[in-house]
């Protein structure tokens, strides 16, 4: 995204199952070509999706294989450290160059301590988050009036919120980007609509690249995939006026990574 919401789309919407033409298809292992002075290229085959019959709506068979040459792109990607060090330093270097917030802490109780200090230093006044196995129960030890999204919340509360505090799939360390999907981040609307999005990781998520995140996605969901899979590379912005930087364009003007070890 040029900020939140890269790879998949921002707003309201029920999770639904999209199935794997959802996603980019590699057809096999890359092939490598050295470019003077850089990495390897990896040529990225893009997925090829069926025409959609626009009399009936029935999606027209799709033609196997790899599409043709005109379709395949060359794309030269940032070389990945080795070690998980090395990730998580190249995490936070990219993070940080994309004005977002990453930090690393031990165990859920210094997690508590940083959203409290974020509670505190910006005043927040409401909170919304998701039914999940850390975000619910960090944000209700917030002590702050709390809106738990579920399928049929309103968009308007939401956006009254000052945080929206989410899970997330996998961290990127080539990239700095939050792997999200509707089904572990609280559907499309948490993610986008609260002014300050807080992400709530664990150490084990850390990845090295695109294809690995999205090998985890597919580990976790098998071929029944969520309705959306996005990528949040820093916080909102654009420079479409003049080349002026502006945050929270399209989506959250804040994002903050906590990364928890236990």
């Amino acid at each position: 995204e040029g900020g939140e919401g890269g790879g998949g789309g921002r707003g309201g919407g029920r999770d639904g199952g999209a199935g794997p033409d959802a996603l980019v298809h590699r057809g096999g292992d890359p092939a490598q070509t050295a470019v003077p002075g850089g990495v390897p290229v990896a040529v990225v085959v893009l997925l090829e999706v069926g025409d959609v019959d626009h009399d009936d709506g029935d999606r027209l068979p799709r033609r196997r294989g790899l599409p043709p040459p005109a379709f395949q792109r060359l794309v030269q990607v940032p070389p990945v450290g080795q070690t998980e060090a090395e990730l998580f330093e190249l995490f936070a270097k990219n993070a940080t160059d994309l004005r977002a917030t990453f930090k690393c802490v031990k165990n859920l109780s210094q997690v508590a301590a940083e959203l409290r200090t974020l509670r505190d230093a910006e005043k927040w006044q409401r909170v919304a988050t998701h039914r999940g196995a850390i975000a619910e129960s960090q944000a209700k030890e917030l002590a702050l009036p709390l809106m738990v999204v579920e399928e049929n919340s309103e968009k308007h509360e939401l956006e009254q919120c000052d945080v929206g505090i989410t899970e997330c799939d996998a961290l990127v360390a080539q990239t700095g980007t939050v792997l999200v999907t509707s089904r572990t981040a609280g559907g499309r609307a948490l993610t986008c609509l609260p002014p300050h999005h807080v992400v709530l990781a664990r150490r084990e998520q850390m990845v090295p690249d695109l294809p690995a995140a999205m090998q985890l996605v597919q580990q976790k969901f098998g071929d029944k995939y969520p309705s959306m899979i996005s990528f949040i590379t820093g916080a909102s912005r654009t420079g479409d006026i003049e080349r002026i930087l502006v945050l929270g364009a399209h989506g959250p003007k804040q994002l903050t990574i906590i990364c928890c070890d236990a």
